[in-house]
């Protein structure tokens, strides 16, 4: 649908909760670039900017935009607990910058690039596992599986939580029809998380380990430490940042390489790499597809004053498909340039876990392609995930065609 067509259904309305905007939310960003760059929502209080400059401008502008009171569009987010949920995601300088550092000596280049045997391990068992199943789902069997793995081997979680947490990941992200506002099923889940889980990582990290998949729980700097409040904290938000991101990554690289089967050839027969196949479905269908700010100070936007103060809603998805960055927008193309992607934000508040969900779903693919010569995918047996920021499968029934 053009905007020229939607044009005619009226003035151009969002709300992050709308389920029909879960299901495809891009014709919807396309009216909002043309018709309200500069958006506002009087009755969910916030601005939303969509088009690419303004979106990479505001993740730039750490002194005019803060996510010192949470980057959720849910109206419980913001205030001064923020951090409590976000990690250092909710926090301002210097308090953020500590954090940061702290928790940036588990992503360091070296301990990333040492996880690369684990993560292939953990692919290899759950693809494996397919060969003797009786049915296969690549959400429920394999992309939900190996990233949460992955994250609770680096927080201490014990194997036999692991299909509880995701379960509580699933809650923190999921939003009923009609409900603009996190469900009670999600509050209770958040409480879960604080209240279990800082009494099953307590034990680990009293107990130091070469592992490198554990450096999460020990991290020190001049004696600074990550207090056990902060890891739960940052277990919290890599439930749904280290987890569930990647989980819907891996989901929408296999189902929109299933849907164009002449760009899935394309990695397929070895002329372009796993990693241009991750970088387009990255800047095709995003897993993160907005995250808020609050403004510090009037701002001006495109002629329209954002007053000090107010939320404002950045748009990754439509960024990532303004016409005047990427020509074609709208076309799954794997091998274009996707260097101006935002997917991870921009700036100091850039994703310091990117390399590991793009070692994640390079393994991952890297063990899908040699057992899989090709795959079918039941159109009709899928369901995406109900969340106000984060775009995915919940469910992609699958039948495996296996190589010889």
């Amino acid at each position: 649908m053009s905007v020229t067509d939607t044009a005619a259904e009226g003035p151009v309305h969002f709300s992050p909760y709308a389920y029909e905007f879960h299901e495809d939310p891009y014709p919807l960003y396309a009216r909002l670039r043309a018709e309200a760059p500069v958006y506002r929502n009087d009755e969910l209080g916030f601005w939303a900017l969509s088009r690419h400059a303004d979106v990479a401008a505001g993740f730039r502008d750490s002194v005019r935009f803060s996510n010192a009171e949470g980057v959720s569009p849910d109206k419980p987010a913001p205030g001064p607990h923020a951090h409590t949920t976000t990690a250092f995601w909710g926090r301002a300088p210097p308090r953020h910058t500590r954090m940061r550092a702290l928790v940036a000596r588990g992503f360091t280049p070296r301990r990333v690039v040492d996880l690369e045997p684990r993560i292939r391990e953990i692919a290899i068992e759950y693809l494996d596992a397919a060969r003797d199943a009786e049915s296969f789902d690549i959400i429920r069997d394999f992309a939900g599986r190996l990233p949460m793995d992955v994250i609770s081997e680096m927080m201490g979680v014990p194997r036999a939580d692991r299909d509880e947490l995701r379960r509580l990941a699933d809650l923190l992200v999921h939003r009923e029809e009609g409900i603009e506002d996190v469900p009670p099923a999600g509050i209770e889940a958040a409480v879960s998380l604080f209240g279990d889980y800082a009494d099953k990582i307590a034990p680990s990290r009293r107990r130091p380990s070469a592992d490198p998949t554990s450096p999460l729980l020990l991290p020190q700097i001049d004696g600074d430490r990550l207090a056990e409040s902060d890891i739960v904290a940052f277990l919290f938000l890599m439930v749904v940042a280290g987890n569930e991101t990647t989980t819907k990554l891996l989901g929408h690289a296999l189902y929109w390489a299933w849907r164009n089967p002449d760009e899935r050839a394309k990695v397929w027969n070895g002329t372009h790499s796993i990693d241009e196949w991750v970088e387009e479905t990255l800047r095709y269908d995003t897993s993160s597809q907005l995250l808020a700010r609050t403004t510090l100070c009037d701002v001006e936007v495109h002629d329209q004053v954002i007053p000090a103060g107010d939320r404002v809603v950045f748009l990754v998805g439509s960024a990532n498909r303004d016409p005047e960055v990427f020509p074609d927008p709208d076309r799954y193309e794997i091998g274009r340039d996707t260097s101006q992607i935002v997917s991870f934000g921009v700036g100091r508040h850039f994703c310091m876990g990117a390399s590991l969900a793009r070692l994640e779903a390079r393994v991952a693919l890297e063990e899908w392609i040699a057992r899989f010569g090709s795959y079918d995918i039941d159109p009709d047996g899928t369901r995406r995930v109900h969340s106000a920021n984060v775009r995915g499968f919940a469910t992609v029934p699958a039948t495996l065609h296996w190589r010889v």
